[in-house]
């Protein structure tokens, strides 16, 4: 009989065990916990005066969605719905964090992490609501053209 190393045993069982499932939830929490963190800290930044301009301007962008309370696509649509808060929001938040210097993010992390509460966009919905109401207008105006 060969002698197999525990660790080429481990990736050879199946994983369906008890612990395997709460260790992969317990870093989809924390993941979504540091992202939260992120979007807060994106809007911290996007009102410093340290932060350049296009850098607020990505960060304002980003935080305004990420806190609107009316998605792009809205969740009770099959798959799609839920693209937004899963693609969208982490690649808009990951791209900011790189056009923003490394020693100020870790300062707006920092606050982010001892703030209570989080904001509410009012202007990101605004623009998302403007976003929707003028795809109905367009597809009212094209079907009209075409009848």
């Amino acid at each position: 009989m060969l002698h197999r190393s525990r660790r080429s045993r481990d990736l050879e069982e199946p994983r369906g065990n008890r612990g395997y499932t709460l260790l992969v939830l317990s870093h989809i929490k924390r993941w979504a916990h540091n992202l939260k963190r992120d979007a807060l800290a994106l809007w911290i930044a996007a009102h410093d005066p340290r932060v350049p301009w296009y850098a607020k301007a990505v960060a304002a962008s980003v935080a305004a969605y990420a806190f609107s309370p009316i998605d792009l696509i809205p969740d009770f649509i099959p798959v799609l719905g839920y693209l937004d808060d899963l693609i969208l929001v982490p690649a808009g938040i990951a791209l900011t964090i790189r056009l923003i210097p490394k020693d100020l993010m870790a300062e707006f992390r920092a606050d982010a992490a001892v703030r209570s509460q989080r904001p509410i966009s009012r202007a990101g919905a605004t623009a998302i609501a403007l976003l929707w109401i003028a795809a109905i207008a367009m597809a009212v105006w094209s079907l009209g053209r075409n009848a």
